[in-house]
């Protein structure tokens, strides 16, 4: 599965590229990882519900203190036996070691280690080091990720840390004064100073994307990624994720994964083992220019819902094609990174009000989430779904998604339906989450290929045009 970062590495400004400081050097001494620490969401997150300060005046100095202890430098170890290339052999000879893959931060969330960090700076790693700002080094395991969203959780075998609260990011606004604390180019504890300069800023040209992320002009360099967003209270409001730079270092632009997004996607690691996604049950885009000429719309923002899923929430509430989203809950939805960005903190079950406008007039409909549990392949005509551990064994694949049902007509049903994707243009899949991801990050033009397990275990291939 391609990392993370591939998800952002679109042309804004002239390129997006990830924060992890990557380097190459060996160490000799070896690890062990600690043994895992079964944990629900009852051992609760903490959140800060302070009064909020603002102000021309702000004094960063309280917010500072309060964070730059609890953010940590993150090393991502490979161990491999023997050497891998030329260089290792005349250094090292045959005896193998330990190569620093990547750097980057991680911030702690409970006082007895828990800290979330960035996907993309712990993956792939035998081994994960972290370091305090007092020196002290850690042996860290890594508890849960998710790729889409770039957020993993890891721990440390340690008790009353310094820890930064959760706040709530839906209620960050234009202009405020946030602290961005992190391990730039390995520079340990360092604090710089910006405004928010956006909201639900959507890094990917398509308008489909889960993505949301808050962009601040603090200056984040490579390291910072999976450092803390804080605002002038010390409370988290994100987590670090990517800059936009043509040379790979800061002009201005930054950006974050909102806190309430990180929060639900680390209590769903916590409490279930994976990310919990809730859906509206519908498709549609952002309402531009184009858009209200082409379908003489009305409103000039918002969803446009183009279909609505049968059986889903948005299906039973009376949400209907060509209906405008406006609002969900308390939040204002003019493009379709409002509208996933305030979902994603939600999980199936939770209700929310959505205020549509239908014929010029406005209505408010209560939507109960539905739980992800099919995803579409359009452009193949096949539906595919999560598969259990029995069904894997049943057809002796090693990961893979369950081929649900053809939505073509020219498809042999009987043939495919049951079968086990493994891989989608040579990308493994492990939930329908990952096909999703390759999916969207294919070009139209690009062709399909399946590696799928049919109903006798045998490995075959297929090939979409």
């Amino acid at each position: 599965m391609k990392k993370i970062a591939s998800l952002i590495l679109v042309s804004v400004l002239g390129g997006i590229i990830t924060l992890g400081s990557y380097k190459l050097f060996l160490e000799d001494e070896t690890t062990n990882f600690l043994p895992e620490n079964n944990v629900t969401q009852e051992s609760f997150i903490p959140v800060n519900n302070s009064n909020r300060i603002y102000g021309t005046n702000a004094d960063f100095t309280e917010a500072a203190e309060k964070t730059v202890h609890a953010v940590v430098h993150v090393k991502n170890v490979a161990v491999f036996k023997g050497p891998r290339n030329i260089w290792e052999y005349y250094q090292y000879g045959n005896s193998g070691g330990r190569a620093l893959q990547g750097a980057g931060s991680g911030v702690i969330i409970t006082p007895d280690g828990y800290i979330v960090t960035n996907n993309h700076v712990i993956e792939g790693a035998s081994e994960i080091e972290v370091t305090l700002n007092n020196n002290e080094t850690y042996k860290a395991e890594v508890i849960g990720s998710d790729p889409i969203s770039d957020i993993a959780l890891i721990k440390v075998d340690a008790e009353d840390l310094e820890y930064i609260p959760f706040g709530n990011s839906d209620n960050v606004k234009l202009g405020e004064w946030v602290l961005a604390v992190g391990n730039p180019f390995n520079l340990k504890s360092t604090v710089t100073a910006g405004i928010i300069s956006a909201k639900a800023r959507d890094l990917n040209a398509r308008d489909n994307s889960p993505q949301s992320f808050i962009q601040t002009d603090a200056a984040i360099n490579p390291g910072n990624s999976g450092g803390a967003l804080v605002n002038i209270n010390g409370e988290l409001i994100g987590i670090n994720t990517a800059i936009s730079s043509p040379s790979g270092s800061y002009i201005g632009y930054a950006f974050a994964v909102p806190s309430n997004n990180a929060r639900k996607i680390v209590e769903d690691i916590m409490e279930y083992g994976d990310v919990q996604q809730g859906i509206l049950g519908i498709r549609g885009g952002s309402i531009t220019p184009a858009a209200i000429q082409e379908l003489e719309l009305s409103e000039s923002q918002g969803v446009f819902v183009s279909d609505v899923t049968p059986g889903s929430g948005a299906a039973k509430a009376g949400i209907r094609e060509k209906d405008i989203i406006k609002k969900i809950d308390n939040i204002r939805i003019t493009k379709f990174s409002d509208l996933t960005g305030y979902i994603n903190s939600k999980r199936p079950g939770d209700k929310v009000l959505v205020k549509i406008v239908r014929d010029g007039e406005e209505k408010e409909l209560n939507v109960e989430l539905t739980k992800l549990e099919t995803y579409s392949i359009a452009a193949i005509g096949l539906e595919v779904a999560n598969v259990t551990e029995e069904e894997l064994k049943a057809l002796n694949a090693p990961n893979g998604v369950k081929i649900n049902r053809t939505l073509a007509e020219n498809l042999p049903s009987a043939d495919l339906v049951g079968g086990i994707i493994s891989e989608i243009n040579n990308q493994k899949v492990n939930s329908i989450r990952d096909v999703r991801e390759v999916i969207q990050e294919r070009r139209t033009s690009d062709p399909i290929v399946i590696t799928y397990y049919d109903h006798n275990g045998e490995k075959q291939r297929m090939a979409w045009r």
